[in-house]
C-alpha cells in the first residue's frame, strides 16, 4: 500500500489534478482536514471508503491510524488544503512514516493563493515593478517564525507578499507594512477562494484592516499585498519583445 499526500486544491472539487481524482477514487481510506475541505471534495473518494477527519487529531494519532490502513493492505490518501509543498506538515509525516517503514508519494494541488490571484485576475509578478512573490505567514499562537524571516525584512523587497495563516492580525501586519509599501498600497484579502462562501476585499494597508473587521474573517483567508495588484502601467515582457520574436532569414 501507499500513503499519497494529495494536494485538494483551495476547495472547489473540480479544483483538484486528474491524478488527484483517480487516487482519490482508488484508496479505501482518506483522512482529511474538515476545517478546509468539505463533501463536495470528498465526493470523488469510493462508496464506503473509511473518512477520517484529522482536525482534531495530533500528529501520533493521526500516525496511528495510517499504519493501521498500512498492516490492511489499504491505500490511504492523505488530503492537505492547497498543495503539500508549504504549510502541511508534509516533513514531520513523512519522517514518522519512513520510521514506521510506510511508503508514501505526493501530488501537487492547486495552492490557495494562485485561487485568489486568479478570483482578482491579477498577475503578482509585473514586468518591471515586481519579480518576485514571498509566501509566508504570521507568528501569533503557532509556531514561531525564524528570526531571518521577519515580516520587516521581507517588506524591504516590496515584492509581493501573500501572508498566510495572518487574518486575525491584519491592523498590526498593515501598520508594519506602512512603511516599505506606502498607505496606499493595494492589497486584496480572499477567504476560502473557490468555494460556495468566498468572500473577495480589495483595499489598501490604510484601510483593509477595517474592512476584514467588519466582514468577520477570522480564518481560512490568504492576504495578498503588493502594487501588482493595481498596476498604472505594465511594461512589455522580454519574452514576447518583437524584436526577440522576430524570424530570422534562417527560421
Amino acid at each position: 500500500m501507499t500513503v499519497h499526500f494529495i494536494g485538494a486544491g483551495p476547495g472547489a472539487a473540480d479544483l483538484i489534478t486528474l491524478r488527484a481524482a483517480q487516487l482519490l477514487g482508488s484508496s479505501p481510506v482518506c483522512l482529511y482536514p474538515g476545517t478546509y475541505i468539505d463533501d463536495a471534495v470528498l465526493a470523488h473518494c469510493p462508496h464506503g471508503a473509511e473518512l477520517v477527519d484529522t482536525q482534531y487529531l495530533d500528529l501520533d494519532r493521526i500516525t496511528a491510524k495510517v499504519i493501521d490502513a498500512h498492516l490492511a493492505g489499504n491505500d490511504v490518501a492523505r488530503l492537505c488544503s492547497g498543495d503539500p509543498s508549504i504549510y502541511s506538515a508534509l516533513a514531520e509525516q513523512t519522517k514518522r512514516l519512513d520510521a514506521a517503514g510506510v511508503p508514501w508519494d505526493v501530488t501537487p494541488g492547486v495552492p490557495a493563493y494562485a485561487a485568489a490571484a486568479a478570483l482578482l485576475g491579477s498577475e503578482l509578478t509585473v514586468p518591471e515593478l515586481t519579480q518576485s512573490v514571498v509566501l509566508t505567514r504570521a507568528h501569533a499562537r503557532s509556531t514561531a517564525m525564524p528570526e531571518s524571516e521577519a515580516l520587516a525584512n521581507f517588506a524591504a523587497t516590496r515584492a509581493t507578499l501573500v501572508l498566510h495563516l495572518a487574518i486575525t492580525r491584519v491592523r498590526e501586519l498593515a501598520a508594519a507594512l506602512v512603511g516599505d509599501y506606502g498607505a496606499e498600497c493595494p492589497v486584496a484579502v480572499v477567504y476560502r477562494a473557490s468555494q460556495p462562501a468566498e468572500v473577495v476585499l480589495r483595499g489598501t494597508l490604510s484601510d483593509i484592516a477595517g474592512k476584514v473587521e467588519s466582514a468577520d474573517l477570522r480564518q481560512a483567508a490568504v492576504i495578498i499585498v503588493g502594487p501588482a495588484l493595481a498596476p498604472r502601467a505594465v511594461a512589455g515582457s522580454h519574452l514576447y519583445d518583437p524584436e526577440r520574436c522576430r524570424p530570422t532569414p534562417e527560421s
